[in-house]
């Protein structure tokens, strides 16, 4: 499994693009907790940031914030 992790200089600048909010990693999702949405990160390093493509907070925490999506 590739390991993910988005880089500190690169959590600094991301904020969630719904409601601007500061976001945390977790697992494979960088997350929202203002919003309860989960977003992907894909190839180990690569955050998907698109609302659309958004998870529910509660899904991800049933998924174990584990997912098998690549880009």
């Amino acid at each position: 499994m590739i390991e993910m992790s988005i880089s500190k200089e690169l959590m600094k600048i991301l904020a969630c693009p719904k409601c601007k909010s500061n976001v945390k990693e977790k697992g494979m999702f960088i997350v929202c907790s203002r919003c309860a949405l989960a977003y992907p990160i894909l190839d180990g390093n690569v955050p998907d940031m698109l609302i659309d493509d958004a998870w529910e907070l509660k899904k991800a925490e049933k998924a174990m914030f584990k997912h098998g999506l690549k880009l």
